[in-house]
């Protein structure tokens, strides 16, 4: 029977291999899930997890929060050792003060959150990473907290809003609210980085608290209440990308994907569910239900901006809206 395992695992790992090579799922694309291959190929769940796994140990897919597994973009070619090690030697050699800058700085500081998270950044891995001594960055940097919030600058300034926001007041929101998911979703550790509490002197994201303002402001509400209506909406979409930085720790300390997680849970869910305590969440599991941030946030935005919209009209017909 195990080698029966085996065999037939190894069939669907080259199978989808194929997929991927032939361009067939292109990079970025969703891979069939450890569910999908049990139906489709009728294995067992340990089957399909061993496929997935095997896929990722090649480095064909990787797993991406809320979305699920999808195939990986193409590797980049390795340096020569002899190469790494003659760049190691330069940077060792004390580079004149000019070779550091502050943007490589920040830039090699987002680099390393993006592909490890945040709490792999760290004044001396930065330095590691630009081949320098630690104590050189502090001539650029004050501190973590200083280099953290030229990091949330750098990453916001990169993808400004238009100049000139729809007329439409509901679809200027929608751009600017997707636009932010959008960035969080390029940079999982940018959510839990931000505070709204205790905000940080971030310049570049003025411009998206003015717009908000504006489009909000022209339609008759107050500064108070457009203010509070922005903050409801930036604090609903980082709400829901912190599960993005979480989900990527959880992933490397556990090896195990969000699906995969879920299939370690599944007997114990089903046990307590056979007790015909909760009858709605039984027939849920008899269908099965996939989470998708994605569309998750969606959902939640355009429920949202339904309530805004009665708020706006209320407020046009003269009525007195309901402010905190």
């Amino acid at each position: 029977m195990s080698g029966q395992a085996v065999s037939r695992s190894g069939q669907i790992v080259g199978e989808l291999r194929r997929r991927i090579e032939t361009g067939e799922l292109a990079p970025g694309e969703r891979v069939p899930s450890t569910r999908e291959i049990t139906r489709q190929w009728g294995v067992a769940m340990a089957t399909a997890t061993k496929v997935l796994t095997e896929l990722r140990h090649a480095g064909l897919v990787r797993a991406v929060p809320g979305v699920g597994t999808v195939v990986a973009p193409p590797a980049r070619p390795a340096r020569p050792a002899a190469a790494t090690r003659r760049s190691a030697r330069t940077a060792d050699a004390s580079p004149a003060p000019s070779a550091l800058t502050l943007d490589r700085i920040v830039i090699a500081a987002i680099e390393v959150a993006d592909a490890e998270g945040l709490a792999a950044v760290s004044m001396r891995r930065v330095a590691a990473e630009l081949g320098v001594a630690t104590m050189s960055l502090y001539r650029h940097v004050t501190d973590k907290d200083d280099l953290l919030t030229r990091m949330l600058d750098t990453v916001i300034a990169r993808h400004p809003l238009p100049a000139d926001p729809p007329q439409d007041w509901r679809a200027a929101i929608e751009l600017a609210a997707r636009r932010l998911w959008e960035q969080f979703r390029r940079h999982p550790w940018l959510a839990p980085a931000l505070s709204v509490t205790r905000p940080q002197m971030v310049v570049s994201a003025l411009p998206y608290s003015e717009w908000m303002l504006s489009v909000l402001h022209s339609r008759g509400l107050d500064l108070q209440t457009a203010f509070t209506a922005h903050l409801m909406l930036l604090n609903y979409a980082r709400g829901i990308a912190v599960n993005l930085e979480s989900e990527r720790e959880a992933e490397a300390y556990s090896g195990l994907d969000s699906e995969q997680w879920m299939d370690t849970q599944e007997p114990e869910l089903l046990d307590i569910l056979a007790t015909g305590r909760f009858p709605a969440l039984s027939r849920l599991a008899t269908t099965g239900y996939d989470l998708d941030l994605d569309a998750l946030f969606e959902f939640g935005l355009q429920r949202l901006l339904d309530g805004m919209a009665t708020l706006l009209d209320q407020d046009r017909r003269g009525e007195t809206p309901c402010t905190p």
